[in-house]
């Protein structure tokens, strides 16, 4: 059995990705079907990557074929731009580093499903982070601050850059709008993903495996290593135990979803 679909499968398997992220149909115009968008997908890059398979909110805006400022801040540019802030404030999806390493969105579910710690402010204590890192969880601990004052309280734009990544990839810290300066661009405002999210119970990286898989409907334990950030035999692990309850359909190295799998082998 081949490890990879039929060429007459990897059109029919394109085809229904483009279905599934949104990239055919009415396009997204406003930020209530942002949100309905990132709900529906589970996980999604602001904008989209070559070298990640997912979706992204910027395709389900302006189209697959459109390059992101190729004429600068446009109107679609805008709409992204702005909605990577407002989405989290509003509690309507999380918004940070973290999918394959990239500026993405994931929902409330999934957010729960992969959150790291109980749900407390002071998660960071429980984790292996970096000195940076914790001096700036615990001055969140506090409530919201805009990221230009939380880059004077570490007195180094550099270390605090590394230190803001490093929390959004560990789940602990999402943007959550902006704050308007005297001069100059507006500063985003970070917090604490426990206090604009449902997190801390209900931690499920089978059901994450399963949606990315019902997702992107065909991928190697690689490409959900590298989306969630796992280590590649924890991603195996988590596909294989999918599959004899046919959550999961499995063809050498390669995993479908159930809905899909007898149209691409």
């Amino acid at each position: 059995m081949s490890s990879s679909p039929r060429p007459d499968g990897e059109v029919e398997l394109g085809r229904a990705r483009e279905r599934r992220w949104w990239l055919r149909g009415r396009r997204v115009r406003s930020i209530a079907r942002a949100g309905a968008f990132v709900e529906d997908v589970g996980f999604a890059l602001l904008f989209p990557s070559e070298r990640v398979l997912a979706p992204s909110l910027w395709e389900a805006v302006a189209g697959e074929d459109a390059e992101p400022f190729a004429t600068g801040m446009e109107v679609n540019e805008q709409r992204v731009w702005s909605w990577k802030d407002d989405l989290p404030r509003r509690g309507v999806a999380w918004y940070g580093n973290f999918v394959a390493g990239r500026s993405s969105f994931l929902s409330p579910s999934l957010l729960r499903w992969l959150y790291p710690a109980s749900g407390g402010t002071d998660d960071h204590l429980d984790l292996d982070l970096s000195p940076t890192a914790h001096e700036i969880a615990t001055a969140l601990a506090e409530g919201p601050q805009p990221s230009a004052r939380l880059r004077a309280l570490v007195g180094d734009r550099g270390r605090y850059q590394r230190a803001a990544v490093e929390l959004q990839r560990q789940l602990l810290v999402t943007t959550a709008g902006v704050h308007e300066q005297a001069s100059g661009w507006p500063s985003s405002v970070l917090d604490l993903t426990c206090r604009r999210f449902d997190v801390g119970t209900g931690q499920d990286h089978l059901a994450a495996a399963e949606l990315f898989i019902g997702v992107v409907l065909e991928a190697s334990a690689g490409d959900l290593a590298r989306t969630f950030r796992w280590p590649i035999g924890t991603a195996r692990g988590h596909l294989d135990a999918l599959v004899p309850a046919a959550r999961v359909a499995r063809s050498d190295n390669r995993y479908l979803a159930s809905s899909v799998a007898g149209q691409f082998r």
